[in-house]
């Protein structure tokens, strides 16, 4: 993958490219060796004014005669390419596919960029002005009011996060962060703060899936399952309930074959720290209201007995959005074989779970790796 940034000085085609060229010399892959590529990309119109992703990405790499197509499903879109990757991959149509997800939002200004993704609500939603992190702050409100949460406890989300980008070379943040500096920074949707949210930026990641087996330090993919939920938030029965996660999570287990247990390590879509909880209760990973206590006692720091987001999440390591499911697995194999830095380097992990989510919970992607038993 290559870093993230805020802004990087790059085309988007490059960052793909450059996304692209980094796996396949990982798996020590010719580019034409490739039978299909997946672009998950979510604007890139809109930020860019580029069309035909695929297209280009293949004859800039050299990946001739591969099949080619981009998959966009908003902030999911690079979980939804790996979805689709797979899928060539299991179906026999591809022996190899490369997935590369990317977005460069630097290209818009900060008003342009905020109308395109609040164009990701639900029409009716978006005409009452309700925006991303009006759910999360109302969701972090009403989550604080039923349990016994304190508003410390979800800024030790954010420094958690930040912590662990902090040993993390490709993330866009890489100083830590306090939990006064948290509930001093700027408001934005009480009772959430800027820090409680992930920033825009560009970037991009790339994977490699192969038919071949496991060989060597490769890893398995055990899972990879979508559902949708109710689009409109307001007509959720619970706000707090995210269904397309909790779907999501219920097949990938089943087709893994294991429980939410046998997860050694997470990587949560935290677009806002509310939602590292509430995802984790929807995975099974923390008992209903319950997932706060994990962030208190330090269970879910990468020392803990289940490490979430040691990579710093959406919220510190960036959210280049078709960029943003793609890296989540880029850092879960180098968790599974044991390549993360020593400083956030889980110990000995054999399954890594990731979701990726498109809007505030519309759509999810939840895919299960496993490395070397």
């Amino acid at each position: 993958m290559t870093p993230f940034a805020g802004r990087h000085d790059r085309s988007l085609r490059s960052l793909l490219e450059d996304a692209a060229e980094r796996a396949l010399a990982d798996a020590a892959l010719a580019p034409s060796a490739v039978d299909s590529i997946h672009v998950g990309n979510m604007a890139a119109e809109a930020f860019t004014g580029r069309s035909g992703l695929g297209n280009s990405l293949a004859g800039s790499i050299g990946a001739m005669g591969a099949s080619a197509r981009r998959i966009e499903n908003t902030s999911a879109s690079g979980a939804s390419a790996f979805l689709d990757g797979v899928a060539a991959v299991e179906s026999g149509r591809a022996e190899t596919a490369l997935v590369v997800g990317g977005e460069r939002m630097s290209a818009a200004d900060t008003a342009t960029a905020t109308e395109i993704i609040s164009r990701i609500t639900h029409d009716r939603e978006y005409r009452h002005g309700v925006t991303l992190p009006s759910f999360a702050g109302l969701a972090a409100d009403r989550y604080l009011r039923e349990y016994d949460a304190t508003r410390e406890d979800l800024a030790r989300v954010a420094v958690k996060n930040h912590a662990n980008a902090a040993a993390n070379p490709y993330a866009q943040f890489t100083d830590p962060v306090e939990v006064d500096d948290v509930l001093s920074s700027p408001p934005i949707a009480t009772p959430l703060r800027l820090y409680d949210c992930c920033p825009t930026g560009d970037g991009a990641a790339a994977v490699v899936i192969a038919a071949d087996g496991r060989d060597g330090d490769a890893v398995e993919v055990a899972a990879c399952r979508s559902a949708v939920g109710t689009h409109a938030v307001a007509d959720r029965a619970d706000p707090l309930l995210i269904e397309s996660v909790r779907r999501a999570g219920e097949r990938a287990y089943e087709g893994a074959g294991i429980g939410p247990d046998r997860v050694d390590v997470a990587c949560i879509h935290d677009a806002f720290t509310i939602l590292e909880w509430l995802e984790m209760e929807e995975l099974g990973l923390a008992p209903a209201g319950e997932a706060w206590r994990l962030t208190r006692e330090g269970r879910t720091a990468v020392g803990g007995d289940l490490p979430v987001n040691p990579g710093g999440g959406l919220k510190a390591r960036g959210h280049p959005l078709g960029a943003t499911g793609v890296s989540q697995l880029v850092e879960l194999v180098w968790q599974l074989r044991g390549e993360a830095p020593a400083e956030r380097s889980v110990e000995d992990p054999e399954y890594g779970l990731a979701v990726n989510v498109a809007g505030f919970g519309n759509n999810s992607v939840c895919t299960i790796l496993r490395g070397r038993p």
